[in-house]
């Protein structure tokens, strides 16, 4: 037999669960990636993680990397003899290294001319000398930002490893991991089949482990967790809030899971719904559920690691878990309502924002100043956009968000609703922090979308103004996500802010000296780039932002515009064809003197027929396309333009430009430079050439 199957798992104490998912692909692909590196053929990869366990289950497994003939070249023939006719001193030192004679030594063609040499067949590695390498070199890569060591032992890992099996079919024999020889033997669930578990063949690993009440496979454990949730919620004639990050962690926690629905006085749920959700997700890991109309419902379900023989016990244990959560909750929303946000925005001044920029009390200030710039172009009421600035910072220092830190902004909300604010002020509060994460909502109202934008622009200025731009693996102010929510909202609500101007005029809140000289350009070179990494998200070509971004422009939505139409464009059949053409006008004017001054088109020094009929598509095309710039309709412009194929074809085939006759030569290259800068009025359609 030449393949067999490959078993590798590692026994661990409880592994975390939110990055137990991405470990247990890790450990695969590490794996899967050291057979390749050794040359040894393989099947079917599966993935195995529980909170004791990563593992690997591959199918057809080679025993034995095949032979390979590898040529090992000496020196060049003609310095193999000296001037004697004897072989050179290199030859003989050559063919003593390789353990055979000069004579015996062939002639192998290279690049650089022939070469002696030889050719030798080497034996492919077994498998099975490979395995103990392949595992630790795969351990050695696992994604652990901090790993611990154990006992006496130097060996570290993220969780102390009890036990390692290693099997290629029955051999189980393949050295020490952890200090621990690799064997067949495995362990059930920690309670209710904690006993060693014999494996006589790695086929046998995942029914094994089921019947000792471990479900291995992530993907079906997670299967299980939303199958059983969800049939809790049925019984309720509810439905269960199940978010992806909750269900990955929630897998992450048990091996074999029991969903059980639990409850609480209804009572808490004139605390913000938020606040609760915060409580049993953050908290305790439990799914919330909700009525038709999306209201929360007074019940939560757990999944136990456990089958009890009585589940209630369970229930009342998690019951008596949640309630004092919800308490405080409730007693934090009652405490701080009793302070209006206005009042504790003093309060501020004791938070520092950052060292050199001052307290958060400064930030809200020059928040508020910005918004009041940024609303009228943004289509905000000035006195909202600037009054819901001034609160935008006051619930940091609540009850509320002090113990439940993902109610930044929502319990601010609450409270100004409380608190008698205007709705737009209040809801402003809540979405200035939206889009959070890549995907996310966008604010829905043009106030919240005037203090979001100037919050972020005034971390992005302040931060790179003293000198901390993100790294490549750090960004502590989170400058990236701001940039691109930044980009978004102006792009995506139609927003048609110039983004220097807006970086100068959050530059200009700043006391004197405060920031660097040239940050605002810094700032934003930074945010451009952060566009050209969205494009590619995409699928756009590098070269269709390019083309755009070399007209250096600013405002994002123009930016967006342009770049949709020219991608539109760069796909039409004549695309090519006109991109090459206007590169080799670029190239010829490009030669031209410095001083070499343009004038318009002389209609009388036009000779050849060629050169006449491209100036009257040109002023048949400019008008057209002057309408469709005025509404920034940059597609219809290409659109048009693209018509210019066959007459730009035709004079690069009838006409020469650089002729000795000074006027037709100069008047030609007027012609050049009109077609060029009608083209130049959407983008640099030259940049989409393909290079040869």
């Amino acid at each position: 037999m030449n393949t067999d199957t490959l078993l590798v798992e590692l026994g661990t104490e409880e592994l975390p669960a939110k990055t137990l998912k991405s470990l247990g692909l890790a450990f695969r692909d590490g794996i899967v990636d050291g057979l390749k590196e050794h040359e040894l053929t393989y099947g079917e990869a599966q993935w195995f993680a529980t909170p004791r366990r990563l593992a690997v289950l591959i199918s057809d497994v080679q025993l034995k990397a095949s032979e390979k003939t590898v040529k090992v070249l000496g020196p060049p023939v003609d310095r193999a003899r000296d001037e004697a006719g004897n072989w050179s001193k290199a030859t003989n030192g050559f063919a003593k290294k390789q353990g055979v004679t000069p004579e015996q030594l062939q002639t192998i063609d290279t690049p650089k001319g022939p070469r002696l040499g030889v050719q030798k067949n080497i034996p492919g590695m077994a498998t099975r000398d490979a395995l103990n390498p392949i595992i630790q070199r795969c351990i050695a890569g696992l994604p652990i930002a901090r790993r611990m060591r154990w006992g006496a032992s130097r060996d570290e890992f993220i969780r102390p490893v009890h036990w390692v099996v290693a099997m290629l079919g029955q051999d189980c024999d393949h050295g020490k991991i952890f200090n621990l020889r690799t064997g067949n033997t495995t362990r059930g669930h920690r309670f209710h089949s904690n006993e060693p578990i014999t494996l006589n063949h790695p086929k046998d690993y995942e029914s094994a482990l089921t019947k000792a009440k471990v479900i291995a496979s992530f993907d079906k454990r997670q299967h299980i967790v939303r199958k059983q949730v969800e049939a809790q919620a049925v019984t309720l004639g509810a439905s269960a809030v199940i978010a992806a990050d909750l269900l990955d962690e929630v897998t992450g926690l048990v091996e074999w899971p029991v969903a059980l629905t639990g409850s609480f006085e209804e009572r808490y749920l004139q605390v913000p719904a938020e606040a609760l959700v915060s409580s049993m997700k953050e908290h305790q890991k439990y799914f919330h559920l909700v009525d038709r109309k999306g209201g929360l419902l007074p019940h939560f379900i757990t999944v136990a690691n456990i089958e009890s023989a009585d589940p209630q016990q369970v229930i009342s244990g998690n019951e008596r878990v949640i309630r004092p959560r919800l308490s405080d909750a409730a007693f934090f929303f009652d405490t701080d309502k009793k302070t209006p946000l206005v009042d504790r925005v003093p309060n501020l001044s004791n938070i520092v924002f950052q060292q050199k920029l001052g307290s958060l009390l400064d930030k809200t200030v020059r928040i508020s100043r910005l918004a009041a710039v940024l609303a009228p172009a943004v289509g905000a009421p000035v006195a909202f956009a600037q009054r819901a600035a001034e609160l935008s910072k006051a619930d940091l220092v609540t009850d509320m968000v002090l113990e439940f830190s993902d109610m930044q902004g929502i319990a601010g909300c609450y409270y100004a609703q409380h608190d008698g604010e205007e709705a737009d002020v209040a809801a402003a509060l809540a979405q200035q922090y939206w889009p959070k994460f890549a995907g996310d909502g966008l604010p829905e109202t043009a106030t919240a979308c005037t203090v979001g934008l100037a919050d972020r622009l005034d971390t992005l200025i302040g931060i790179f103004g003293i000198g901390q731009p993100p790294t490549g693996s750090k960004d502590p102010f989170a400058l990236r996500r701001a940039s691109l929510a930044v980009l978004r909202i102006l792009v995506e609500k139609r927003l048609d802010l110039d983004l220097r101007e807006c970086l100068d005029q959050a530059a200009a809140q700043y006391p004197a000296n405060t920031l660097a000289d040239g940050t605002e350009a810094q700032v934003f070179d930074y945010m451009i780039e952060r566009f050209r990494a969205w494009y590619e998200e995409d699928n756009i070509p590098a070269e269709v932002f390019k083309s755009v971004s070399a007209r250096n422009l600013s405002r994002p939505l123009d930016i967006q515009r342009r770049v949709e139409a020219v991608h539109a464009f760069s796909r039409l059949p004549e695309a090519q064809a006109l991109a090459a053409a206007n590169k080799r006008v670029s190239n010829i004017l490009g030669k031209l003197d410095n001083a070499h001054i343009f004038s318009d088109v002389s209609a009388n020094l036009l000779v050849k027929a060629e050169e006449k009929l491209l100036l009257t598509c040109l002023e048949d095309l400019s008008n057209t396309c002057s309408k469709h710039l005025k509404r920034d309709e940059y597609t219809q412009a290409l659109s048009c333009l693209a018509d210019l194929r066959e007459p730009i074809d035709a004079f690069f085939e009838g006409v020469m430009v650089n002729v000795e006759n000074v006027q037709l030569r100069d008047n030609r290259l007027n012609l050049l430079k009109r077609l060029r800068d009608l083209f130049l009025e959407v983008a640099d359609i030259s940049l989409l050439a393909v290079s040869k």
